[in-house]
């Protein structure tokens, strides 16, 4: 089938109603096995003992490099580059013309020339779109995430990406390394040993305390892993593979909000990068799922300040956006907060689906009931919408559903709210969205992040702005 653009898209539908009823189906974790023990332990593992996290492949990898590198990846970020000096790296946030969020990365500086971004789709073909516009001295390679749905195919991607996590991570640590690792600060990277090899490794952390991620040659995979696991025998550490399944609920403990849809889909200076995306693109084939139906696309977009993304912007550079970013009114931003679902009214939407010939509704699916790319779930006070629910899942550790969203400032922590679960006229034409009748579940707002360990650990951050 030849290749059409995203602005011939639009020009036959509406992007609400392209987005709403796409066929692209559940978001897919892909390689990774949806299990390795259970989902309940391996949630577990991250906060009572230590788990070993595949991050291989449902990320791009983009890779620039050149005289102009860091002028080029300045001029797309909110964030400074002032103080960004090599083995380091940053949590990298463009925006749109309009100011509005386009998606996130993380950025890691290798060398003065060389930069590696890892991340979700839409900033990777950001990047790649204003790289391929010529202005700039660079060189720019691309390692798309592996295929949701390989069929058996072979999968090999640039680099193994693991992550270990937890209060046992550091014997695990210590003993593949043969003796006590560097002290890396957070956001920092470092090399250390395993199976004697030199690895990097970045402090970081995901799901409420900082461990280490490590990369290196995709072929070594297998023989780090085994390394790995083997170390944590050699320490008495119930370390726990993480599958797909737990994976992604993580962040509902750790407050980061994966997936706000990337506002490109309006405005005539986007027009260019809408030409330049096929209908193969993420931004083409990906889903709004949830109760709330916008009257205008760029309602479903966000604001580095919605995000708690504020702290990151520095006008020390030129950047796409700084000027809608300076005029912005701040005090209309919200503010990201978690919901805790009430489990009453979680049991009431489960137990419809057994009741046979009575209405059912959207179902939940656990551990993650994400049915679309982007959800947006209306978040009500009475008769008024004051938020919006964006990313949903179950935590075993803290037995209770749990949703990332945004919130007007004058709802408070604590204040118990609505949130209307399912979407309007029995559905859409999503092929996750199986027939169902909308239904409200309440919700008590709560700090993000949820987890008192992140808010200890990532106090003064992003995420709990």
């Amino acid at each position: 089938m030849s290749k059409t653009s995203l602005n011939e898209i639009l020009q036959k539908t509406d992007a609400i109603q392209l987005l709403r009823n796409s066929k692209i189906g559940m978001y897919v974790y892909p390689v990774v096995a949806p299990e390795f023990s259970n989902w309940r332990s391996e949630q577990d593992s991250w906060r009572n003992k230590a788990v070993l996290f595949d991050q291989s492949h449902h990320m791009d990898e983009v890779t620039v490099e050149g005289p102009d590198a860091e002028k080029f990846l300045e001029s797309l970020a909110i964030n400074s580059f002032a103080n960004f000096k090599t083995n380091r790296a940053k949590h990298f946030v463009p925006v749109s013309h309009s100011g509005h969020v386009i998606g996130d990365m993380i950025i890691f500086r290798e060398t003065e020339e060389k930069f590696v971004l890892v991340g979700r789709a839409p900033t990777a073909n950001w990047v790649l779109y204003n790289a391929s516009l010529g202005k700039y001295d660079i060189k720019v390679t691309h390692d798309p995430r592996s295929p949701s749905r390989p069929d058996g195919a072979q999968v090999i991607r640039t680099h193994y990406r693991f992550q270990i996590q937890g209060p046992q991570a550091p014997a695990v640590f210590e003993k593949m390394h043969g003796g006590a690792v560097p002290d890396i600060k957070f956001f920092h990277v470092d090399w250390i040993n395993i199976n004697g090899k030199p690895v990097r490794a970045l402090r970081h952390g995901m799901a409420g305390a900082p461990g280490l991620e490590i990369w290196g040659p995709y072929e070594e995979k297998d023989e780090i892993r085994a390394a790995i696991l083997k170390a944590a025998e050699e320490a008495g550490v119930d370390i726990r593979q993480c599958g797909a399944r737990a994976y992604s609920t993580n962040t509902l403990e750790s407050g980061w909000i994966p997936s706000p849809l990337p506002a490109i889909y309006s405005g005539d200076e986007m027009k260019g990068y809408r030409d330049w995306l096929t209908n193969e693109s993420y931004e083409a084939m990906g889903s709004i799922g949830g109760s709330y139906v916008a009257n205008d696309i760029t309602d479903y977009y966000v604001t580095p300040f919605d995000l708690g993304y504020g702290i990151y912007i520095k006008y020390d550079h030129d950047f796409i956006g700084r000027a809608a970013l300076e005029a912005m009114d701040k005090a209309d931003a919200r503010k990201k907060v978690t919901f805790e679902w009430n489990a009453e009214d979680v049991m009431k939407v489960i137990s419809s689906s057994f009741v046979k010939g009575g209405d059912n509704y959207k179902w939940i699916d656990f551990p993650q009931p994400n049915y679309a790319s982007s959800s947006f779930d209306k978040i009500m006070q009475g008769d008024k919408m004051v938020g919006l629910s964006m990313f949903n899942g179950y935590s075993f550790n803290e037995r209770c559903m749990l949703s990332l969203g945004m919130v007007d400032q004058s709802v408070q922590i604590g204040d118990v709210l609505e949130l209307v679960w399912g979407e309007p006229d029995g559905g859409t034409e999503k092929t996750s969205a199986e027939p169902h009748k909308q239904t409200t579940i309440r919700v008590r707002v709560s700090d993000t992040p949820y987890s008192s360990e992140a808010r200890e650990n990532y106090a003064d951050s992003w995420r709990t702005k």
